[in-house]
């Protein structure tokens, strides 16, 4: 039907040798996302970056055969993602809301950070964005609710999928937008007539945001890291008058607390150390101790800002990262994991499994830890005001 409509998706098989699904590598390249095909939430699905992990966990998602084909798709890197959620009627949009996820695609939906109304995004990517949803929803004749999920890329934009049900972002964008989706979906599939109330995103001067909660500590060596299987056991939905205001309520809400002591940067590839840099110029700016494991300390010289080095968990040496987690030197470790080396997987592991043995607030996702970090920079906790639904 995408094809049919013209809308643009990532490149995908279906395929059921392993032949097939070699030649599809070869002709995409990877990373690929790889998921057999009777999943729910994201589970057996896995991301691979080279053909050892490809035959990996084809073996274990299932015995590729006839009776169960794999898809395989192309796995975009550095995507925004973009939820729509809406109700039509007849296949005609009555209401939809548009969030954005502040990670990029490729976290669970159920895992990510989701904004409401967008902050960062191109109206003509919203533009675009509501064009495919009424094509969709046209297409599929839909009557009732229903969630799409999209990728932009340089304002290239690809659905992801579309779920013929309400979502889990349904009852949070009824909460921020102050019109309950639900009761019209209800009332569409009933056949009822509905007024459908003109209420805009735009018109809103207030920011809703969607943190989810996680239980790592009381899952045994977990390795405490967000893909594209869901790991989330519950979230939060939170208002500010602004972006900053409400990250820094819902990362409160879901357990993190403010910190005093020190920050310990460990942060993974080179994308990712410069999407980090403003937030650790801002915690250089608001005079919190900078730690660092060693690449990552070289290169925030190199930018002017000082970092303390920790030496690795397995060189022993000190001052080591995992002392400093023991020992709560550190109140927040952001660690961002990377496809490298065994050594520098457990290492990291290490970190971060640490860090959640110790309690000490953990995030494992560059573009999170720097809407964080920037916002509890740029606001105390007195700034934050205690407002009441309605008062929004």
């Amino acid at each position: 039907m995408c094809d049919e409509l013209g809308i643009d998706q990532p490149r995908w098989k279906e395929l059921s040798s392993m032949d097939d699904i070699y030649r599809f590598a070869d002709e995409v390249g990877f990373p690929l996302l790889i998921r057999p095909s009777y999943v729910l939430s994201g589970a057996a699905m896995n991301v691979v970056s080279n053909r050892d992990e490809l035959e990996h966990f084809l073996t274990l998602a299932t015995n590729v055969s006839k009776q169960h084909p794999v898809v395989v798709t192309e796995y975009l890197t550095h995507a925004k993602e973009i939820e729509i959620d809406a109700v039509a009627r007849d296949g005609e949009v009555l209401i939809y809301a548009m969030s954005e996820h502040v990670e990029y695609a490729g976290v669970h939906s159920g895992d990510a950070t989701m904004v409401f109304p967008p902050q960062k995004m191109y109206v003509e990517t919203m533009r675009r964005v509501k064009k495919i949803a009424r094509e969709v929803a046209r297409g599929l004749n839909i009557t009732g609710p229903f969630n799409m999920q999209l990728m932009a890329k340089n304002n290239d934009i690809k659905v992801i999928e579309c779920n013929l049900r309400a979502s889990r972002s349904f009852p949070f964008v009824s909460k921020v937008l102050k019109v309950n989706f639900i009761e019209l979906a209800t009332r569409v599939m009933l056949g009822e007539k509905v007024e459908i109330p003109h209420k805009s995103a735009f018109e809103l001067d207030y920011v809703g945001i969607k943190a989810p909660q996680f239980s790592f500590s009381r899952l045994q060596k977990t390795d405490p890291v967000l893909g594209v299987e869901m790991s989330s056991t519950g979230e939060v939905g939170c208002l500010g008058d602004d972006y900053s205001e409400a990250i820094l309520k819902s990362m409160i809400s879901v357990g993190y607390a403010i910190p005093r002591k020190g920050v310990l940067l460990s942060t993974g590839d080179a994308r990712s150390k410069v999407e980090l840099l403003g937030a650790a110029k801002a915690l250089q700016a608001k005079g919190l101790a900078i730690y660092a494991t060693r690449g990552t300390a070289q290169y925030l010289d190199e930018q002017g800002v000082a970092a303390q080095v920790l030496n690795w968990p397995d060189t022993g040496e000190s001052p080591n990262t995992l002392d400093y987690i023991r020992d709560r030197k550190v109140d927040l470790v952001v660690n961002i994991p990377k496809n490298l080396s065994a050594e520098e997987l457990n290492n990291d592991y290490t970190i971060r499994r640490s860090a959640i043995d110790f309690n000490v607030p953990l995030i494992t996702n560059a573009r999170l830890a720097s809407a964080y970090i920037e916002a509890f920079c740029k606001l105390s906790p007195d700034d934050i005001k205690i407002k009441a639904w309605d008062e929004y």
